[in-house]
């Protein structure tokens, strides 16, 4: 009887420390790719960075570059490019880091 104790304990660790993660994180990437609006820039499972242009049930329509237009599986959505804050226009609060000194050399 106690052996079987310890292996149903281990396959409940092991349950949770594997499958319970995965399903979250399939679950968000299902959320995200569900979110996509038309104008969102993605990149696509290929690497591919392209704008939305049209949405479809389980296909949509991104422009991979200037009037070039295909049709994309969603599923094949791997993530939304999001625009990072421009350092120079970033908060005022942070004042600028001045450069390290330099110690005068000993003679």
């Amino acid at each position: 009887m106690g052996p079987l104790i310890v292996i149903i304990i281990v396959v409940a660790v092991a349950w949770f420390l594997f499958a319970v993660p995965a399903r979250r994180r399939s679950r968000t990437h299902a959320a995200m790719q569900d979110s996509v609006v038309v104008g969102d820039e993605i990149i696509t499972a290929g690497g591919l960075h392209a704008i939305v242009r049209e949405l479809g049930d389980r296909e949509l329509r991104v422009e991979i570059a200037p009037n070039v237009v295909a049709t994309l599986d969603r599923r094949a959505i791997a993530a939304v490019a999001r625009e990072e804050p421009d350092p120079a226009e970033g908060d005022a609060e942070q004042p600028p880091v001045a450069p390290p000194e330099i110690p005068p050399e000993a003679s």
